[in-house]
């Protein structure tokens, strides 16, 4: 507790105070990022509905490939998805400190995360009126099933599951802060406050209660994140293609959701710490464990890239060796290489101090590796389709206006439901940064308000 309580010169009853007095009066930069966000968004909505309405014509689509950019990006949003309840529920098993301060920032992304990536089946069925006919197993007048064997089917259930997991140990933990708000607010907003925290009222019963339901599911996130992301890559590795078919995928994908959660993490607390004026609560020392975690997944992600291209060629199978060959000197090799840059290369100055305690340099190599993790998904899509078994389709695509125009709206989706999310909720837990402030009553406590004073 050193590094935290050295540095908290405000009593337990200030937090409240500080930190919802914050979110009433947000830095005007604020509205200047929500005001980009909606933009992009409504751009992105536009554009979906022109696909809507004049058909799958409008993508870039060249056999082999089809729905490169689409499928990037649901594989993208669903990693770092996964990534924040992972983090947030692991370390809340480990009792690790910091994570007090970074986990509603992380359990808010995956939310938010999940949702975006929900979006890209609806939009590459072409009626997305008929997912839920051909996706969920519902009766009808045919009396036929969906196809089990289908990796739509497998993510439908997977992440449904997921999601709904992810929701319950994120509001779980919001409903105290909810409590602590409505004791603030007034009128109709008080009614609305009250409604969602379940009438909280911090007695010992209900924090026993809390406390037992709030282990539970971080128990049981953990091992259904590795599970679900899991289910993800063997979309990928259960089929014959080359470049796919490998037993490494699903701890390959878990580590890449990981790094991308964890710079989106970073990525995302800095403007709000900034915005809401949290430098007191979200600390230098928290901002630099983030950036350990990415530092440690980066590692595993770069060992994981070598391995892809020892065990093509260790196999001797041709087939293999050559499209890893080309993937790093072929047509393609600017994706490659722009992905080993970014999540391998980079991400080694965070082993200098002086780097991650550097806030805009951090800031920028958390931007790089979830531009590199972008890239990863359409390198690991598109080198293993353009050229497949059947010669006479060889060919190349490259990602056209209406690919790149709806993945910026996504960008968009995401950063407004987050920006709009914290305006109306505490990004900081409230009743976890309570936890490892100095106890008020203890000697240690008042020995240290003693000298501080």
């Amino acid at each position: 507790m050193s590094d935290d309580s050295k540095l908290w010169s405000k009593t337990i009853s200030d937090v409240n105070s500080e930190i919802l007095v914050n979110l009433e009066n947000p830095h005007p930069a604020y509205y200047v990022a929500l005001a980009l966000s909606v933009s992009a968004l409504l751009v992105g909505i536009v554009f979906v509905a022109l696909h809507f309405t004049y058909g799958l014509g409008l993508w870039t689509f060249r056999p082999p490939v089809y729905w490169e950019v689409d499928i990037t990006n649901f594989v993208f949003w669903v990693g770092i998805g996964h990534a924040g309840t992972l983090i947030s529920a692991i370390l809340f098993l480990f009792r690790a400190k910091w994570r007090n301060t970074v986990n509603r920032s992380a359990e808010a992304m995956t939310i938010f995360a999940v949702i975006c990536a929900l979006v890209f089946p609806l939009i590459h069925m072409g009626r997305p009126w008929h997912g839920a006919i051909w996706a969920v197993p519902l009766p009808n007048t045919n009396n036929l099933w969906v196809n089990f064997r289908s990796p739509l089917f497998w993510d439908v259930m997977a992440i449904s599951t997921y999601f709904t997991t992810s929701l319950l140990f994120w509001y779980m933990g919001l409903v105290p802060d909810l409590a602590s708000i409505r004791d603030r607010c007034k009128g109709f907003k008080r009614l609305i406050y009250g409604i969602m925290s379940f009438g909280w009222r911090g007695t010992a019963k209900q924090w026993w209660h809390y406390e037992a339901g709030y282990g539970f599911l971080a128990a049981l996130a953990t091992p259904l994140v590795l599970s679900v992301h899991s289910v993800v890559s063997w979309d990928f590795a259960m089929s014959i293609q080359p470049g796919w078919h490998t037993t490494i995928f699903p701890p390959y994908f878990v580590a890449g959701a990981i790094l991308s959660g964890c710079a989106m993490v970073y990525n995302l607390l800095l403007p709000v710490r900034y915005m809401f004026r949290l430098e007191k609560f979200i600390l230098p020392e928290h901002l630099e464990a983030c950036l350990r975690l990415t530092l440690l997944t980066s590692t595993i992600v770069f060992y994981a890239y070598s391995l892809e291209f020892f065990v093509a060629w260790y196999s001797g199978n041709p087939y293999e060796w050559a499209l890893f060959e080309k993937r790093a000197i072929g047509p393609y090799s600017f994706y490659f290489w722009v992905m080993m840059f970014c999540n391998c290369i980079f991400p080694l100055a965070l082993w200098s101090r002086r780097v991650r305690n550097n806030i805009p340099v951090a800031f920028v190599i958390c931007v790089l590796i979830n531009v590199g993790m972008w890239f990863e998904r359409y390198n690991i899509i598109v080198s293993s389709l353009v050229e497949d078994f059947v010669p006479a389709r060889w060919g190349h695509v490259q990602p056209g206006l209406w690919e790149i125009v709806i993945t910026l709206g996504s960008f968009g989706l995401f950063t407004t439901f987050y920006l709009v999310f914290v305006k109306f909720f505490p990004i900081v837990s409230l009743s976890e940064i309570k936890l490892i402030m100095p106890k008020p009553l203890s000697s240690k406590a008042h020995g240290g308000a003693h000298h501080h004073g």
